[in-house]
């Protein structure tokens, strides 16, 4: 079984994370954020994974060529030229997902996080035999987004509704399909949408059905969304009891911690508080809904709270980052200074305050 993850372009609701790694690859949890769909996909038997990208296609594939040795996975990848939308470049990897067994192929979207059923969608897919599958997940604002109508019985997907101004249904699209291969036959090789072009010519044959997610789901491809998606997934992690979730007297709540990072004391950590491999928190800091990346030090007393340390940044003692402020890489905050809700930019040094700034310079 063949999937296809929908990588995207340059990712700049992420930067300045993105500035140094294309979006996939930037971590969520400690790992790839692309790494968890491609453990998801081989958990069900997919062997091979064709990565539709634009950006960066050696970075990427260079990256994940340690991954493909250990999880014994293919992974290649399809280049588009120019931008293709979110259907064309299925057709440009046309010859890649096709093969003789005919078998239905997943695409996911690669800035999509959730508890991935995937064995339960093949399951779903198989059972109403139709053309193609979609999950939808249930939102608390639909009028922020595309909202699936369907039959809440059998699951078939009736219309697609863009941003109602009134309340038609709270299902949208999660941007994970299951599709049979004479899908490809439909879509042009050139900038398609898959959601306004495609999918409603299927539905309007009556070929398209809808699964609800169970479970959580975010889109976590903005500093809001991704610490958001961080919480659902850690709560997901105490769910399952999962290993991962670290303990002790200094934890609070769910917090996922490398076993390479170094805990100073009288420190708090959590709830909802990632810590990459090599970090040095040192003594009376507190974390809390927040991720520290790779190789970052948070020095004594410092405060990282609803915010993002990206790889190799440096926190200085008693500085406070707070309120969705999000430093790039290699960036380094003397003491005492107070960062609230800023994006700063890879390789700088921040000496005074800052206050909300779009980009630091």
């Amino acid at each position: 079984m063949k999937a296809l993850i929908l990588v995207g372009g340059f990712g700049t609701r992420l930067r300045p994370l993105t500035l140094s790694l294309p979006k996939p690859l930037v971590d969520f949890a400690n790992k790839p954020m692309i790494l968890h769909q491609i453990e998801a996909l081989k958990a069900i038997g997919v062997t091979e994974v064709v990565l539709a990208i634009n950006y960066q296609p050696e970075i990427m594939l260079n990256f994940l060529k340690d991954f493909e040795e250990k999880l014994c996975i293919k992974i290649t990848c399809s280049q588009e030229m120019e931008p293709l939308g979110t259907a064309g470049p299925l057709a440009l990897a046309r010859d890649k997902l096709i093969d003789d067994s005919g078998e239905p192929f997943f695409v996911l979207n690669s800035d999509v996080i959730s508890e991935f059923p995937l064995k339960e969608m093949i399951e779903f897919h198989k059972a109403h035999g139709k053309e193609a599958s979609i999950m939808v997940t249930k939102v608390d604002e639909p009028s922020k987004y595309g909202v699936v109508l369907l039959d809440e019985e059998t699951g078939e997907v009736k219309e697609f509704v863009e941003k109602p101004q009134i309340f038609v249904g709270n299902k949208i699209n999660a941007g994970i399909y299951l599709l049979n291969p004479s899908v490809l036959d439909r879509i042009p090789l050139k900038p398609t949408s898959i959601e306004k072009q495609i999918f409603p010519k299927i539905a309007c044959e009556n070929q398209l059905y809808a699964m609800v997610l169970p479970g959580f789901w975010m889109d976590i491809g903005q500093p809001r969304d991704y610490l958001t998606g961080l919480r659902l997934y850690l709560n997901y992690l105490r769910r399952i009891s999962s290993p991962l979730l670290a303990s002790g007297p200094h934890i609070i709540g769910n917090v996922v911690m490398e076993e390479t990072s170094q805990i100073g004391e009288g420190c708090l950590i959590g709830p909802d508080v990632a810590v990459g491999p090599g970090c040095v928190v040192e003594s009376g800091v507190r974390l809390s809904r927040c991720s520290v990346m790779q190789g970052a030090r948070i020095k004594e007393h410092a405060v990282v709270s609803g915010s993002i340390v990206g790889w190799h940044s440096t926190v200085g003692e008693w500085a406070h980052i707070e309120n969705m402020s999000v430093l790039g890489e290699d960036v380094h905050v003397r003491d005492e200074v107070y960062c609230n809700g800023g994006l700063v930019l890879p390789h700088k040094e921040i000496k005074t305050n800052i206050d909300r700034p779009e980009i630091v310079m």
